[in-house]
């Protein structure tokens, strides 16, 4: 599941950053967990830019939610 779409008039929805206020294409996906909230095998998502990627993956790192960032394409094909 990809969270943050935006309708476009060309077609399909276009994956956007998760990132407060960016409405830069997504690149890759940042899969978490809340090991307080979610059972081990439960992914969350946040979609990110290459802008803000690195940004996103501290934020999620340094509460030790951050289980693994992927290109988005490559997260697709696994999910498809």
């Amino acid at each position: 599941m990809i969270p943050s779409a935006s309708p476009s008039p060309e077609g399909p929805e276009t994956p956007l950053c998760s990132a407060k206020g960016c409405r830069a294409a997504a690149v890759w996906v940042l899969a978490w967990n809340n090991p307080k909230l979610h059972t081990p095998e439960r992914r969350k998502t946040w979609l990110a830019c290459d802008e803000h990627r690195e940004h996103l993956s501290t934020f999620l790192g340094m509460r030790g939610f951050l289980k693994e960032t992927v290109r988005l394409q490559e997260w697709e094909q696994r999910e498809g």
